[in-house]
């Protein structure tokens, strides 16, 4: 079960986030599940291992995991592992960074937040 650390990934990357009631939480974790269904097995594997790690690593330094930080330090380690010496690991933060911005931003109710104003009938729809 990685969702409560995902959602405070999620959180953290986007801090309007946290603000989010369960439907919204539900609209976003569709929109990466929708972008991760065709991607391969190994790889969405990769990622619940990585959602794992990033839970687990604070528990070395801080006593406790990812989702019991407040936080400040929950950006200080996010931002250390986007910056770590690790290719695979910068490259899966960055993933994981950009699948979290896609399914918040990614949500109908996220748009008018953005003035997105897009419409299936194009410019047309605008007037």
């Amino acid at each position: 079960m990685v969702r409560p650390a995902f959602r405070a990934i999620g959180a953290t990357i986007v801090p309007e986030a946290s603000a989010m009631d369960e439907r919204a939480w539900s609209d976003l974790e569709q929109v990466v599940e929708d972008a991760l269904a065709t991607r391969p097995l190994r790889m969405r594997r990769q990622l619940v291992l990585l959602i794992r790690v990033v839970q687990i690593l604070p528990v070395i330094r801080y006593g406790r995991p990812f989702t019991g930080l407040d936080p400040e330090r929950r950006t200080r380690l996010l931002d250390a592992l986007q910056n770590a010496p690790v290719l695979l690991l910068r490259r899966g933060i960055w993933g994981l960074r950009t699948l979290v911005l896609m399914g918040y931003y990614g949500r109908p109710a996220a748009w008018p937040e953005i003035g997105y104003r897009g419409a299936a009938r194009g410019w047309e729809a605008r007037r």
